[in-house]
């Protein structure tokens, strides 16, 4: 069976376990070379919702891989390199750059990309985030035959992941990031053994899942709890979900909301038919708040700016809420 002169191309922590995956797998894959994007503060690039872990250049130093961090991977200097390592395959994950025709025609076998969603749905920087938001109960994970189009290649092994459902978009990449481990695995292995035929997606299927911005996190109060929830647990690890506690004659006071869920709303709080983000009195320690549709959330945990992260009945011992206290 023939080893394959591998390219890993990542960044962050969805990508760690394939590349750890690929360096146990001498017998499949020779891999002489890791591209992952330059080193830089966390959140810096906009859109950016890589979580940080063990690093890839860290693996790659610790396996004697030689590393390349090119700003653009689509120069001819980096192409150039590429060509050097003679590689017969790249195998990406959450690169972060897209790569050209001329990138993509260096390895004889192409490229295969580890995607976090069940394709032709959620193309795009987070598909993550975009299932937890639209509701799903199931993701996956997708690998592809790279081509020029977005994520549009065809799907050579692909499987599914129930969502749990208090899970968050850092949690769930995380149980995925496995997955794709493994099934990258099996995808390499079968290359190994000759020519794989795809499935081409069904084009009429096809979702987007564009990057997030830190304007997303601002939670909008008039959703329903169901939606409202599912944004806070989206929004996670990057941007978060926030909001500004209102209270009279003080600044606003911006609120990471970290964990919510829907509850029923108190008698007192339906009858006064309030206006989303009205905050309930009288709940001991709990922190009911007013959302669209005449429901209510439930705050479990909370970060005041400034402060960390804290459990609601914290927040409320310091803060007791008095009439006209509202979240917007």
């Amino acid at each position: 069976m023939r080893v394959l002169r591998t390219i890993m191309m990542g960044t962050g922590t969805f990508a760690e376990p394939t590349f750890r995956a690929l360096l146990t797998r001498p017998d499949l894959v020779q891999v002489v070379a890791l591209f992952t994007q330059p080193e830089r503060a966390t959140g810096e690039v906009s859109g950016s919702t890589r979580q940080t872990g063990e690093g890839m250049a860290t693996i790659a130093q610790a396996a004697g891989v030689p590393i390349e961090q090119p700003p653009s991977i689509n120069t001819p200097d980096a192409i150039a390199r590429l060509t050097q390592f003679q590689p017969d395959l790249y195998v990406v994950a959450a690169y972060g750059q897209i790569l050209s025709r001329e990138v993509l025609a260096v390895p004889a076998l192409g490229g295969i990309n580890v995607h976090a969603s069940l394709l032709p749905k959620y193309r795009g920087a987070a598909p993550v985030a975009w299932a937890i938001l639209r509701g799903e109960t199931q993701t996956g994970v997708s690998i592809i035959r790279m081509s020029v189009g977005l994520d549009a290649g065809d799907v050579l092994r692909a499987e599914a992941l129930d969502i749990g459902p208090d899970e968050t978009a850092g949690e769930l990449e995380a149980r995925l990031a496995v997955l794709g481990a493994r099934l990258t695995l099996q995808t390499v292995e079968a290359l190994c053994r000759g020519p794989v035929v795809g499935v081409a997606q069904d084009q009429t299927q096809v979702t987007k899942a564009p990057k997030l911005t830190k304007q997303m996190g601002q939670i909008d109060w008039s959703q329903p709890a169901e939606a409202l929830c599912r944004h806070v647990r989206a929004m996670q690890p990057w941007p978060t979900a926030y909001t500004h506690w209102h209270r009279l004659d003080t600044a606003p006071l911006r609120v990471i909301i970290a964990k919510a869920r829907p509850t029923e709303p108190p008698a007192d709080l339906l009858a006064s038919q309030p206006v989303p983000g009205t905050i309930a009195l009288n709940q001991g320690q709990r922190l009911v708040v007013a959302c669209g549709q005449h429901q209510a959330v439930e705050i479990h945990e909370l970060q005041p700016a400034g402060k960390r992260r804290m459990s609601a009945a914290e927040f409320v011992r310091g803060r007791l809420p008095q009439q006209g206290d509202h979240f917007a």
